[in-house]
Parts: structure tokens; C-alpha cells; sequence
């Protein structure tokens, strides 16, 4: 009886667990099949494309249903296009936006990039016509002398003469394929025309991408590792250097740029601000002050430029914040390149003052309410409030500047009072870019008035104190 008894309960447990199992099967399979169905569904289409291409046994028609791109990589690309290119997109999976500012071009259905080319084919249909169009990935087209040296990526569909190579490499996300360009070296360029860039163009992707590199520069990639890293799970691919043929689900080709360190909310790809891009920034260094009002004692940094518009009263500035109350730090170009290092020692940062130029630009990891201080040199007051004073503004920041008079200005040793240098900028800068730099961006140097200066700087404490939390 016994026996029984322990053999009935052995029956009922193994029928209880195995109608448990059948109704917790369907969600199993739900949650370890779902990425993993998408993945080979992707990989399955690509495959099937170089099938149907290779097979003569399939009618065009069903090589076409096999190519068609998956609705993840649809929703991911279609954002970066609107209206009648998003139409387009919609109909024939390919579309560009063409605006001002840059050229974006985005495929939802599979491509193919050759890398030793820099070819992008997509996948062709015998209903659309043949296509070659070409594209220069980076986001500011506007700066022509830098666009010159962009490499080209050439987008082919439908040519005879060049059918699309087999695959060597399949992937399961899209790829990204952008120029870090000519101007690196210089942080303004490198944050307002490719980092923002990438940011607005990537960041809604989730990490879900490959960043393809032309003009790959590694010690490039090895400064902005962090931000990398917190827009894709894959490391940058070096297109010269990789030599392969890889196969994508979608594709971007280029960036958006809105403006000079600018996020536009209501452009395209739409929702970001440069609060959002400064959050994600503090992620992404892992910066730990959020708001100005959690430094104790105010912090003041200094750029100390070397080589034009040098503060040559550099000392004595620094000894007029510290009777202020200011701790004051001073940092050369050199120290700003580890930017692992240096963002968190300006997040740390009451005020950061300098001469305009582009070391300003780390205005970026400023804490919130903090105060970006300008030193407006002559010729450039429209420079300095478009890149520099408006983004502050736009990023929570405060912000100050102090215009120096003629007599602050190097220039009028140089030229004497009543040269059109000093009383007519305007005729300089109408002599176009290079007269411009060569005298007020290469040829000035600055010693400010300190009596003036005091009261600037007053003003900034006074700012910082009053400083709260913003809601």
C-alpha cells in the first residue's frame, strides 16, 4: 500500500510538471527565440539575396520578396528621412536627405559594402532602375576645403558592369558609415561636426549598430572611445584596413548636423536638445556632478592658450580669482586630450574661462548652472556667440563674456589706432576667411584690463551663488 501510494504521487508530480512545462513552453520560446528569430531572419534574407542571385532556378520576382529589409531596421532608418524622401524610402527602400547643412542617405533593405572600394550596393529590383549615386559622409558639406578631402562612397544599384561581390561578412544590425574628417585635432570641429553628428544620427539605434570609419584615424577612435562605445556594441571597423565584403540588414550613410554645436529638437532626426546631449555625455564619462550647487567652493578653470589670443596676463588673472575666492585651476591644450581624465576634472568646474577659441569647447562637461566666461577678442564678436555663447545657453549653462578694448588687443601695437584693423573689422573680415584668420584668429593676443576685468568676475561669483538646481 505503501508503494502505491509513493508511485501515485510520483505520477501526479511528473503530470503536474509537465503541464506546467507546456504552459510556460509558448513564453520560453518567446523569450529565447525572439532575438535570436530576428537575427536569422535578417541573416536568412541577406543569405538569400547572394542564393537568388547565384540560382537560376528563381524567378526575379521571388528574389525580390527574399530581399526585402526586416521591420526593425525599417523603423531605425525611416527616422532620419521625412516627407516625400520617406515616401520614397517606404516604396523603393532607399532614400536621401539632402539639406543644407549635410547629405544623409539610408537604406532599409539589405546592402552590401565593399570596403577595399568603399562600394555600397543595394539590393536590386527589376522594377526600379539602375542607380549610382555617390556620398561623402560627413556632416558639415557646408565646409568645402574639409569635403574636398573626405573620401567618397560610391551607392550602386542595378549596374551591369558591376554586379554586387559574394559576402565575406554577415551582420545582424545596421551599418553606420561616417568620416571623422580633415579637421580633427581641433574639438570644436571634432564635437560640432562629428560627435553631435553622430549622436543625433545613432543614438535612437540603441547601440544596435556598426560604425563603418572612412579617413579611420586611431588615435581618433582611442579619444572618443567612450562616446563610441555608448552608441554601438561593435568597435569601429577601419574600412581601408578591413579589405572585406560585408553584408548588412540597413545602412546610413552620413550624418546629420544641425549647426554649429547644435541639437535642433524639431530636426531631423527630431527630440534632441543639447541637454539631452550633455546627459548623454555624463553617462557616457561616467561624470558624477550633476548641478553646479554640489561644488563647495567655487572652482575656476582657466584655458591657457599658447600660441594666439594667450591671455599674457595669464598670472595675474590668476591671482585676481583666487582674492575673489575662486580655486583656480589652468590647463594647456596638451592636458585636454585624455578626455577620460580631463571631463571629469572640468564637471568638477565652478566657471571656465578662456579666450575664445576651441578649447571652449569642453564647456560640454560643465556641470549644470555652471558658467562659461568668454574673453571676446576684436574681429571676433560674431565668432564668439555662435560658437561658443549661444550653445551655453541652449546647454543650461550660464554665461558671461568681457570684450576687450582696442587698448587690451596686441593688434594695436601692430597696426595703430587708426587702422581699419582696429576701427573697421568688417573691411577685414569682407576680405574673406584667411585675412580674417591671419589677423584677428593667428595675429592677436590679449591683456585684459584687470580694474575692468574685477568687475566680471564679481559678477560670476555672484551668478554662481545664486545658482539652483534646475526642475
Amino acid at each position: 500500500m505503501g508503494n502505491l501510494n509513493k508511485d501515485y504521487q510520483w505520477r501526479i508530480s511528473v503530470s503536474m510538471s509537465a503541464a506546467v512545462f507546456l504552459i510556460l513552453l509558448p513564453l520560453i520560446y518567446v523569450v529565447l527565440g525572439s532575438n535570436s528569430s530576428l537575427a536569422n531572419t535578417r541573416m536568412n534574407k541577406i543569405l538569400n539575396w547572394s542564393n537568388g542571385r547565384n540560382n537560376r532556378s528563381l524567378s526575379n520576382e521571388q528574389v525580390i520578396e527574399e530581399v526585402k529589409g526586416d521591420s526593425a531596421t525599417n523603423l531605425l532608418v525611416r527616422r532620419l528621412v521625412r516627407g516625400r524622401d520617406q515616401i520614397k524610402l517606404d516604396t523603393i527602400g532607399f532614400s536621401c536627405d539632402l539639406s543644407i547643412h549635410s547629405d544623409v542617405c539610408v537604406s532599409k533593405e539589405p546592402v552590401r559594402i565593399d570596403m577595399r572600394s568603399m562600394t555600397v550596393y543595394l539590393s536590386h529590383k527589376k522594377s526600379l532602375p539602375s542607380m549610382n549615386w555617390t556620398v561623402r559622409p560627413y556632416a558639415n558639406k557646408q565646409a568645402s576645403e574639409t569635403m574636398s578631402f573626405i573620401r567618397k562612397v560610391e551607392i550602386l544599384r542595378g549596374i551591369e558592369n558591376k554586379p554586387p561581390p559574394p559576402c565575406d561578412v554577415i551582420h545582424n544590425v545596421s551599418a553606420v558609415i561616417f568620416s571623422t574628417g580633415s579637421f580633427s585635432g581641433n574639438v570644436f570641429h571634432e564635437f560640432s561636426e562629428v560627435i553631435i553628428p553622430l549622436f543625433l544620427t545613432t543614438y535612437h539605434f540603441r547601440s544596435q549598430l556598426q560604425f563603418v570609419a572612412v579617413d579611420y584615424e586611431a588615435w581618433w577612435v582611442s579619444k572618443y572611445k567612450h562616446v563610441l562605445k555608448h552608441l554601438s556594441n561593435y568597435n569601429v571597423m577601419d574600412s581601408a584596413k578591413d579589405g572585406k565584403v560585408h553584408c548588412f540588414p540597413g545602412a546610413v550613410m552620413g550624418l546629420k548636423y544641425h549647426d554649429k554645436l547644435a541639437c535642433n529638437t524639431s530636426e531631423i532626426p527630431g527630440g534632441y536638445s543639447l541637454k539631452n546631449f550633455r546627459t548623454f555625455l555624463r553617462d557616457s564619462f561616467s561624470l558624477k556632478i550633476k548641478n553646479v550647487m554640489e561644488i563647495e567652493k567655487p572652482v575656476l578653470m582657466i584655458i591657457s592658450r599658447k600660441r594666439s589670443r594667450v591671455l599674457l596676463n595669464e598670472n595675474e588673472i590668476v591671482a585676481l580669482a583666487t582674492e575673489l575666492g575662486f580655486q583656480v585651476i589652468t590647463v594647456a591644450p596638451d592636458q585636454m586630450s585624455n578626455l577620460g581624465v580631463f571631463s571629469h576634472q572640468i564637471n568638477s568646474c565652478s566657471v571656465l574661462l578662456g579666450v575664445h577659441g576651441a578649447g571652449l569647447t569642453n564647456e560640454v562637461f560643465l556641470p549644470e548652472r555652471a558658467l562659461m566666461l568668454q574673453v571676446v577678442p576684436l574681429g571676433l564678436e560674431w565668432a564668439s556667440a555662435a560658437y561658443y555663447s549661444d550653445p551655453a545657453k541652449q546647454m543650461g549653462l550660464r554665461y558671461l563674456e568681457y570684450r576687450i578694448n582696442p587698448e587690451e588687443s596686441s593688434l594695436l601695437e601692430k597696426y595703430g589706432k587708426d587702422h581699419p584693423v582696429i576701427t573697421d573689422p568688417a573691411s577685414i573680415h569682407k576680405q574673406g576667411y584667411h585675412a580674417l584668420r591671419a589677423v584677428y584668429i593667428d595675429g592677436q593676443n590679449v591683456t585684459v584690463n584687470l580694474s575692468r576685468f574685477r568687475g566680471t568676475l564679481v559678477q560670476a561669483t555672484k551668478l554662481i551663488r545664486r545658482s539652483t538646481p534646475i526642475k
